[in-house]
């Protein structure tokens, strides 16, 4: 039984609410380059997506993304800066919190119409206030229309990474998708997802049958895996990304812009958030030590807020709801040192 609750407009009539700027969409057509350099290699530049584990409230992440533009600016050179704004929160067992997109303000019922209007303000503020677009999971498919204007990255979770509409989604869009190894960390079904990606696609979309032209952006994330008794297994270290690097070589068919983003949190770290500061380290010198290594590896993912660690609910300012986080003064610092030996 379905209750019908609230009647969602369409993602063009939400969009011509309040359409981006032309100045604006003009600043994200020029980070969507940057990041596009860095996947095809045209950019010898790292991507670093790094932000909160959930944006649950739109004014403590407006001043992280504030805080980030600034810091992009001084590490222009070395490093593209893309904000985590995650909206949609997967749950392992379905229940809890489930982001902005659903839920606005977490203190209160879910209001889905609300959380879409909410989301493509805080994304446009994003682009306005810092000139940065930002990144978020397509955890729903058919969301992904109502706010494909304003992200530079699009991310597809380790629980969505099988998942036959993702992977024909993502073949329609024109940005950088990384796709996340599944969480039995199967290296052959992550490049089964990302060849259906790069493929051309039809499918039913939005109440249209749509022809998709395949993504070549489409690539690797790897974030660690879980074995069957629940335990944490890493794959940042130098042999798992060097039998990707074979994988994408081997592949039938070939796939294009072969690259790997590193998550350093979630199962390569234990969720036990500092150790993205080693993590992040032991990457970089490996990427010192070999050149295809260092081909491949194109960035980082890194989950960090205002204030590190994580709180039950919203009393503290800028501090995550859900997974802890670093903190924003370790965050500088890293930043400032994968720029330094990027």
């Amino acid at each position: 039984m379905f209750e019908k609750q609230i009647l969602i407009p369409s993602a063009e009539e939400i969009i011509a609410e309040r359409p981006v700027p032309k100045a604006l969409a003009a600043v994200k057509a020029a980070r969507d380059r940057l990041a596009i350099d860095v996947i095809t290699g045209k950019s010898d530049k790292l991507l670093v997506i790094v932000g909160p584990c959930s944006a649950h409230e739109a004014a403590p992440v407006l001043e992280y993304v504030r805080r980030l533009g600034k810091l992009s600016e001084r590490v222009r050179d070395k490093l593209v800066l893309i904000p985590r704004i995650y909206t949609a929160k997967p749950r392992t067992r379905g229940v809890g919190y489930k982001g902005m997109f659903s839920q606005p303000d977490p203190e209160h019922k879910e209001d889905t119409l609300r959380g879409i209007r909410t989301i493509r303000d805080l994304l446009l503020s994003s682009i306005e206030e810092a000139g940065l677009s930002a990144a978020d999971e397509m955890l729903y498919p058919e969301n992904y229309a109502y706010v494909e204007d304003l992200l530079t990255y699009v991310a597809v979770g380790a629980r969505s990474s099988e998942n036959q509409m993702h992977r024909l989604v993502s073949s329609g869009i024109e940005l950088p998708v990384g796709i996340k190894n599944p969480m039995s960390g199967s290296i052959p079904v992550l490049f089964n997802s990302i060849y259906a990606a790069q493929s051309p696609q039809v499918f039913k979309y939005h109440n249209y049958q749509v022809q998709t032209g395949g993504n070549p952006y489409a690539h690797a994330v790897l974030r660690g895996r879980v074995d069957n008794y629940g335990n944490d297994i890493p794959n940042y270290h130098y042999e798992t990304v060097m039998q990707v690097l074979e994988g994408y070589a081997d592949t039938e068919g070939g796939l294009r812009n072969p690259a790997v983003i590193i998550d350093a949190n979630h199962s390569n770290s234990g969720k036990k958030f500092r150790q993205q500061i080693r993590i992040v380290e032991e990457v970089l010198q490996n990427r010192r030590y070999d050149a295809d290594f260092r081909k491949i590896v194109k960035g980082f993912m890194i989950e960090s807020f205002l204030v590190e660690g994580c709180q039950r609910h919203d009393v503290v300012f800028g501090q995550s709801i859900t997974d802890p986080c670093l903190g924003w003064e370790d965050t500088e610092r890293l930043i400032y040192d994968i720029a330094e030996k990027a």
